[in-house]
């Protein structure tokens, strides 16, 4: 199935209604977030930036899971043939390259977990994976805010782990890639970002 704006927009109301919650909103605007970065960065497309950051967390429609969600995601995504979507699925939530690292609860069978710790181990990133780690972390449900704001709110719900640092460390390089390549600030192109982490 060939994945267009309407189609992930679509597939992203259906998965609210089957589980209701504020991270419906979130993913929209880090759709909104990527589509933004991805509009000053020459070499991204901005629809499949922000397709991709639609789908990011898609597989919350099984219900409410921790870790299993990005499982969920990934296979949503490969039943409907949508590969790249099915990675990011995974791939958003481990800015360090290793599963150890997660801040969630591994709510999923073993060999799920193996399979993740495989695919994530194995898994070559490009800018698309790195626009939507930037911007989950850059989009609360109520609009943009500065990352340091969804640290504090990420790490208020799950606690901290030794891996937390390491993981803000990652995302604060990856903001500095962009950055580079947008010559400014990703805040410029995130309207509310200051207001909203007030």
């Amino acid at each position: 199935m060939e994945l267009t704006r309407t189609i992930a927009e679509n597939a992203l109301a259906e998965a609210e209604r089957l589980n209701p919650g504020p991270w419906a909103d979130h993913s929209r605007y880090v759709a909104l977030a990527c589509r933004n970065i991805a509009n000053r960065c020459p070499e991204l497309d901005q629809d499949l930036a922000y397709i991709y950051g639609l789908l990011h967390d898609i597989g919350r429609y099984a219900g409410v899971t921790s870790e299993r969600h990005l499982i969920d995601g990934y296979r949503y995504c490969m039943e409907r043939g949508w590969e790249k979507a099915a990675q990011i699925c995974i791939s958003h939530a481990f800015m360090v390259k290793d599963i150890s690292s997660s801040i969630g609860v591994f709510d999923m069978p073993p060999e799920d977990k193996a399979f993740m710790a495989e695919f994530v181990k194995n898994a070559v990133y490009d800018d698309y994976d790195y626009l939507v780690q930037l911007c989950d972390a850059l989009a609360l449900p109520t609009g943009f805010c500065l990352l340091e704001k969804r640290f504090v709110d990420v790490t208020i719900r799950y606690g901290t782990h030794p891996a937390t640092v390491d993981r803000w460390k990652a995302i604060l390089g990856i903001r500095n890639r962009f950055e580079a390549v947008m010559g400014g600030s990703i805040y410029d192109c995130l309207p509310g970002a200051v207001e909203n982490s007030l």
